[in-house]
């Protein structure tokens, strides 16, 4: 049941309330008022104002108002005490206690001093010893000094270009209770000025003015400042009958914060500069991405972009596009050649930019057979100190639609070379092949080169460039050595080569190696390196016992780094060592024609490099896969692959896997065995099933069981004759041993009403025909639900009430009732089976007021 008279008749009552204390306020102002003065009552006072109203009045200031009390009575009238009931209003005047004779009176003043804003109202008390005292009411409106505000509260005039101007518009409010006069208003910045606003003008409370402020920036960069406004709040307010005040103001400012930033015009880069495709296969696509970016100070609208050239294309820019400051966009650049030969285009870009019209250059090669591209087009290698070297990656590439094989790759050009490329290489179409290039100058000065790339009917050229740097000091190359591991017993050397750079000779004096295992040889001391020649020395690392190792050369000369170390590292390590596991394998009884595959993993527990030669399979049934030899192993590394039993008859089988490496263990034999078995029978209980009836929407489940006899039988697959009817329960495939069971679960889920049945067929490789299950069942209509509401009719006089129904609890709610519903009660047919639903009522009266909403009530709607 819903419950809303509470709320609606709690509205109604505090109404009331408010009506009575109003109707009581006035019958007491006129019992009061205007007594009779040809009447003398025995003992009375009256006063000449029974209600005084002080107007508006601005906190922290005063206003006063005079009354009189007289003594109509035939006897003297002794006044002991005069109170107020609020602290903001204040009797003086009267000097107590005060003896009044028959028809004298006393005149006393009233100070209305308000401490916050509001209407206070009040009640003097005048107390008499012999007589009920006397009530004058005083009231009076409290309101806050004038006050200026500047909406918004801060100005951003964002990115204005240099020369142009940008207004905003301000709104000065009097958000006081007081008016102001506004006498002044200035800018601490000459950059932004104010207009529209006419001085002096007078704000009464709550008045707006608006006047606009203008940023026009003379140079790039941020500009800040502040809109000051000064004025003075009035202290007083219009004075009422009877009341007195001392005018006075309050001087008031308030400050707006402006900001903008002066920016240059727009400037548009592309990168890449150009655009070259190189060769590009007949018939294919390549595209390259293009970015376009604004640099200048404000934004540039790009309008035209103009592509030439045959199978070029332009895709993902979007016209007219502008860029702000800053700002970037990318497209594409696409070329789709038709048939062979070299193309030049370009992109003409037209904008509003400074450089308002810019090309970028399009180039490309479109090739039927065969052809090699090298990316990068061109390595740079910048300033390389003589002596030293770097090396810049690349990649080979058959861009072509044919096999290309790479006899050669040349590097030319003094201090090139290049490592990472077996030749011959084979490329298919669309294949690549990654190399190094090095550059290790022997002199100062710029040095050009190039690799050419000779194959079958295709070559490629990588242009390189660098510059050999002289150096200053004495250089070394390399800077450190690593030995890497290094198998006990055994010597590996190093070249470690010193170069002078500088123009005068340099002479070294000492030259000494340090730590276990490292040695140094080829170096005669004192040594004297003239400019520009090199002088190399062997190091070299002979580990006794496994384990890390680190040591150094001290190199002592006379160039300007005197004394430096060259840091040596190695690691000792054992010999290669082949490990199986498992040793053996047992694939146990396996169905004749199934596969069963079995783990087997290789490790080498040695601490060198393992190199496995060859691997050999025996016995009727078993093979390996995932194991590609030769093969090799890094100290640690073990390597994983199958091993499988596939027997082709019944009956035991046994072999092994042999494998051969070079390590401390040469060969190693893993053991085999295993059984083929024939497959058995394979049964289903039940073989027939009906569901009976079942709502449409709704399931039901039946239990069944599939039985294996006779030797194991592998189940491949379930198929259904009626989607309406499934199984679930088994993961398929599956294998049962002989004797072995397996439960599963038939589900009946009607679609529409009437009667279905359909065949569940069980595939196997069992020896007895495909068994089958017999499934029937009625689907029948689901029920229509509804839900039913009530509530307790309000106490007040309503016209109707309204409906609400929610999804969650607490809401949204939404209307459910087509209009008023005059009745205290509602049904609700449109509902969904498996929902809830939150209702609330509301009432409403004649003239359209509507109550809050009433308690929540929750209905849940049965499945289905």
């Amino acid at each position: 049941m819903v419950d809303l008279s509470s709320r609606w008749d709690r509205f109604a009552g505090v109404f009331c309330i408010l009506l009575v204390i109003t109707l009581m306020a006035g019958c007491q102002a006129v019992s009061a008022a205007e007594p009779n003065s040809s009447y003398l009552r025995d003992g009375a006072l009256v006063v000449s104002t029974t209600n005084l109203n002080f107007g508006t009045a601005v906190i922290g200031t005063s206003k006063r108002m005079t009354d009189s009390v007289t003594n109509t009575s035939r006897r003297s009238v002794t006044i002991s005490s005069v109170t107020s009931s609020d602290p903001q209003f204040v009797v003086s005047g009267l000097t107590l206690s005060l003896t009044l004779a028959p028809r004298q009176s006393a005149t006393f003043i009233v100070t209305f001093t308000p401490q916050v804003a509001g209407t206070p109202s009040a009640r003097l008390s005048i107390t008499s010893a012999r007589y009920v005292a006397l009530g004058v009411a005083v009231s009076g409106q409290a309101v806050t000094p004038g006050t200026l505000t500047l909406t918004p509260s801060s100005l951003s005039f964002g990115n204005v270009g240099v020369g142009q101007s940008a207004a905003k518009t301000v709104t000065l409010t009097n958000s006081g209770g007081s008016s102001v006069t506004v006498s002044q208003a200035s800018v601490s910045n000459a950059t932004f000025t104010i207009s529209g606003l006419s001085l002096p003008v007078t704000l009464a409370a709550k008045q707006t003015a608006t006047f606009s402020v203008t940023f026009a920036p003379k140079s790039s960069g941020s500009v800040n400042g502040s809109v000051i406004v000064n004025g003075d709040a009035s202290l007083s307010m219009g004075a009422v009958s009877g009341s007195s005040s001392s005018p006075s103001t309050a001087p008031i400012t308030a400050s707006l914060p402006v900001a903008g930033d002066g920016t240059t015009a727009g400037q548009l880069g592309v990168a890449p500069a150009a655009v070259a495709f190189g060769s590009v296969p007949v018939g294919s696509t390549q595209s390259s991405t293009v970015t376009l970016t604004n640099s200048g100070g404000s934004g540039a609208t790009i309008s035209q972009a103009t592509v030439t050239g045959a199978g070029v294309r332009v895709s993902g820019l979007t016209l007219p596009l502008t860029l702000a400051s800053g700002q970037s966009s990318t497209f594409q650049v696409t070329f789709a050649p038709t048939s062979a030969g070299g193309v030049t285009g370009s992109l003409a870009i037209v904008s509003s930019a400074s450089n308002a019209n810019m090309a970028l250059a399009i180039t490309g090669t479109a090739v039927a057979p065969g052809a090699l591209a090298v990316a990068p087009t061109s390595l740079g290698f910048g300033n390389v100190q003589v002596g030293s070297s770097q090396s810049q990656p690349a990649t080979i590439t058959n861009s072509g639609g044919t096999t290309v094989t790479i006899t050669q790759a040349t590097a030319a050009g003094a201090g090139y070379s290049i490592t990472g490329l077996t030749l011959p290489l084979v490329l298919a179409p669309g294949q690549n092949s990654a190399f190094s290039v090095r550059f290790a100058p022997q002199t100062g000065g710029s040095v050009n080169g190039s690799v050419a790339f000779t194959g079958s009917g295709a070559s490629a050229t990588l242009p390189l460039s660098g510059t050999g740097q002289a150096a200053t000091t004495l250089g070394v190359n390399p800077a450190s050595v690593s030995f890497g591991s290094v198998q006990v017993g055994t010597n590996q050397p190093q070249t470690i080569t010193l170069n002078n750079g500088s123009s005068s000779a340099i002479t070294i004096t000492q030259a000494s190696a340090s730590g276990t295992g490292f040695s140094m040889s080829g170096l005669s001391l004192p040594a004297t390196l003239n400019a520009g020649q090199s002088a190399s020395f062997t190091t070299a690392f002979a580990p006794t016992v496994a384990g890390s190792a680190t040591g150094s050369i001290a190199i002592t000369s006379t160039a300007s780094n005197s004394s430096f170390s060259i840091p040596l590292s190695g690691t000792g390590v054992t010999a290669g060592t082949l490990a199986a596991n498992p040793t053996s394998i047992a694939f146990g009884s396996v169905q004749v024609g199934s596969r069963q595959s079995h783990s087997q993993t290789l490790t080498n527990t040695g601490g060198s490099l393992l190199y496995i030669s060859t691997v050999t399979v025996t016995g009727a049934g078993f093979a390996t896969s995932g194991l590609s030899v030769p093969t090799t192993l890094n100290a640690g590394q073990t390597l994983t692959f199958n091993v499988a039993f596939t027997p082709q008859s019944s009956g035991n089988a046994s072999g092994s896997l042999a494998l051969t490496a070079d390590g401390s263990v040469s060969n190693l034999s893993v053991t085999l065995s295993g059984s083929g078995a024939s497959p058995g029978q394979l049964a289903v209980t039940p073989t027939t099933v009906n569901f009976g009836s079942v709502v449409v929407g709704a399931t039901l489940n039946q239990s069944g069981t599939l039985t294996a006899s006779g030797s194991g039988v592998t189940i491949s697959s379930v198929s259904s004759t009626n989607s309406e009817f499934t199984l679930s329960g088994l993961s398929l495939p599956i294998t049962l041993n002989a004797g072995q069971s397996a439960n599963f679960t038939l589900i009946f889920a009607p679609q529409a009403s009437g009667a279905a049945s359909a065949t569940i067929t069980f595939a196997s490789n069992a020896t007895n025909p495909p068994v089958a299950t017999s499934v029937s069942g009625t689907g029948t209509a689901p029920p229509q639900h509804s839900v039913s509401l009530g509530w307790t009719a309000s106490t007040s006089t309503v016209a109707g009430y309204n409906v609400y129904r929610g999804s969650q609890s607490g809401g949204p709610y939404v209307a459910v009732n087509s209009g008023r519903d005059a009745s205290t009660s509602y049904t609700d047919t449109s509902v969904q089976a498996g929902q809830t639903y939150y209702y609330v009522v509301t009432a409403v009266d004649g003239s359209g007021n509507e109550s809050i909403y009433s308690n929540q009530a929750q209905a849940v709607i049965p499945t289905p």
